[in-house]
């Protein structure tokens, strides 16, 4: 199924012409950006774009959401976007387009992802009515121990010393040999195209760069990518990145072979040795996807599919939402005492977490069935009370926790509603900060997600289901999900930002199914964040790219405060994409936009066409696109 077909060559010729292209391109930016910020001033909010006849679609409220009948993808990068929509017009399926927009994601948004890290995808089919979850997170190199960093923790977070080995490579192949409709060299020229010719920087990867000045300024490779004059790049300066633009065609040609068995994997290693890791041509050669089931999670009238562990994400999710479920009530969620009551079940839930580590190396199955256990929660829920909060050491955690970093989600849903939702990460901002530049990939960082006996955190110690052994996979907290209602497609959702992801995922999964807010109401309202150490309630209130200030409202605060409740501001928090589709009851109506759903047959409803919202949070840079 391998495709070796040549690609055509990108490359624009002669200075003069790149150079053309390059002001073309900071003008028509530019004069975007300008259009937008007069849409944002004049709060129209209103209709902006619609489609020929034969694709009718909505885009609203500047660029963050927009609305199709034939297919939605919704990125955190608005290219990306463009790129995988145009996989599905091709006829592609949602994974052909994953792999295009994380190929993408990957060169424009490096700080965050891209083939040197790791991920996990969801992949949810219609025609066979099956979700298939791909588990591509980076492993511990052969020769990593349980007491590598003892003499220095800081190499366990930088450094090549940090390095997992790359997986996400391997799983979208592996996804893409199962799901795949078009040729496998052509998801990679859109890809190649940006790292070869360059892409503007978009403003969140300027303030990434600016962030890492120092470390991008120490490393050659990332120097010569991100500083080629000696001057870190800024947004609407374009970016190269010539090395990963011939790695990727490489492998666009001959497939991942060539990385993990290959002269492409011989240059990382010896890329990677010579910094001071321990990464091995045989790591690269024995790394393996894990195909295996989802866990699904029943509550509130929905099934829930997610990553099982060492993703924390789905398990804890399940928690929460059965705690808040066990009240009995619809109206337990909403309001000021709603939040409280979620702030209280996050704060179990973390403790439970730390428990969890890489099923194949340790026993969690009791851990697992108590976080997918009705019964547990209502257990936790009666611990809760709504006129205060507690210390800590009130929700018995035993463990500190595990503090990731990073991501890049995207959630995809094509024409025959087959639906992906991926997260994408090399951890901490630029990974190991070492970009191999024999390759162009940046190194993870990967092994910071990882507990090793030395490192004490929250006064707490670490767990010893998440120590280091070699192949083992690092717990995590990406939360990457679709969600079904009597079978049918209703949301994809996920989330980037570490720790934050989890917690973020639960709120625009609450604030839609829950609340009745619209899609883009259930992503861009404000969120709040715990740690459970310390005691803690983050609350968002910063001004994000687009210029919008979001911040939790001031009785809310102080409802929460009433209750004891510690409060801090947060400039930031974790980003999500959200995809939702919209069904009616009756399939042959007409809705406001002129289009007809599609009629299942009357004894199969699987493959129902609604309306399909896609929303990219206005935190970063993103957009979503539709066919």
């Amino acid at each position: 199924m391998m495709e070796n077909h040549s690609l055509e060559s990108s490359l624009l010729g002669g200075d003069d012409h790149a150079r053309r292209r390059r002001w073309t391109k900071a003008i028509l930016y530019f004069s975007l950006f300008i259009i937008l910020a007069f849409l944002r001033y004049t709060g129209s909010g209103g209709k902006i774009r619609v489609g020929n006849a034969h694709n009718v679609h909505r885009q609203i409220a500047g660029a963050d959401i927009v609305e199709s009948s034939k297919g939605v993808v919704a990125a955190d990068d608005g290219r990306c976007s463009e790129i995988g929509a145009s996989m599905l017009r091709k006829g592609g399926h949602a994974v052909d387009a994953a792999v295009a927009t994380a190929l993408c994601v990957g060169v424009v948004n490096p700080m965050a992802s891209g083939i040197g890290g790791g991920a996990f995808m969801i992949v949810h089919s219609t025609s066979t009515n099956q979700t298939v979850a791909f588990d591509m997170r980076e492993t511990a190199p052969l020769a990593a121990s349980e007491d590598m960093y003892s003499n220095d923790l800081n190499t366990k977070y930088e450094g090549a010393l940090s390095m997992g080995v790359p997986g996400e490579l391997a799983g979208l192949h592996e996804a893409w040999l199962t799901f795949g409709r078009l040729p496998w060299n052509d998801l990679f020229k859109p890809a190649i195209k940006l790292a070869k010719e360059g892409f503007i920087v978009e403003p969140y990867l300027a303030l990434s760069i600016f962030n890492s000045g120092e470390s991008i300024l120490s490393d050659p490779g990332l120097r010569s990518v991100f500083a080629p004059n000696g001057r870190l790049l800024q947004a609407g300066d374009t970016c190269h990145n010539i090395e990963l633009g011939r790695t990727l065609e490489a492998i666009a040609n001959n497939g991942p072979k060539i990385f993990y068995i290959g002269d492409i994997g011989k240059k990382l290693v010896k890329d990677v040795r010579n910094a001071g890791g321990i990464l091995t041509f045989e790591d690269l050669r024995d790394y393996r996807v894990v195909v295996t089931d989802p866990i699904s999670v029943n509550t509130m009238g929905y099934t829930i599919l997610g990553m099982p562990p060492p993703s924390s994400g789905t398990v804890a999710l399940s928690l929460v939402l059965n705690i808040l479920d066990s009240y009995e009530s619809l109206n337990a969620a909403k309001g000021a005492i709603g939040l409280h009551r979620l702030i209280e079940s996050l704060k179990h839930t973390l403790a439970v977490r730390m428990n969890l580590g890489d099923p194949k190396f340790v026993d969690i199955n009791n851990t697992i069935s108590n976080m997918l256990s009705h019964s547990f929660a209502k257990q936790l829920q009666q611990k809760i009370f709504d006129n205060t909060t507690f210390p800590s050491d009130y929700y018995l955690p035993r463990w500190s926790q595990l503090d990731d970093h990073g991501t890049s989600h995207f959630c995809i849903v094509d024409g025959d509603r087959n639906a992906v939702s991926m997260t994408t990460t090399v951890n901490y901002p630029f990974g190991a900060k070492i970009l191999s530049q024999s390759t162009g990939i940046i190194l993870n960082n990967e092994m910071g997600d990882f507990s090793v006996p030395t490192e004490i955190g929250d006064q707490l110690p670490p767990a010893p289901t998440n120590f280091i052994k070699p192949n083992k996979r690092p717990l995590s907290s990406m939360t990457p999900i679709v969600v079904l209602k009597n079978d049918q497609l209703v949301a994809v959702i996920g989330g980037s930002g570490g720790l934050y992801i989890l917690e973020a995922v639960i709120q625009v999964f609450l604030n839609y199914f829950a609340m009745g807010m619209d899609p883009l109401a259930a992503v861009q309202n404000p969120r709040v964040y715990h740690k459970l150490i310390p005691n803690t309630v983050l609350y968002e209130n910063w001004t994000v790219i687009d210029g919008d200030h979001i911040e939790l409202a001031e009785e809310r605060k102080k409802f929460l405060e009433e209750r004891g409740h510690q409060m801090e501001a947060k400039k930031g928090g974790a980003i999500c994409q959200l995809i939702v589709q919209t069904i009616t009851d009756d399939y042959d109506d007409v809705n406001q936009m002129g289009r007809k759903y599609g009629k299942p047959s009357s004894n199969d409803k699987r493959f129902a066409h609604g309306v399909l919202t896609a929303v990219s949070d206005p935190r970063k840079d993103g957009r979503p696109a539709a066919v």
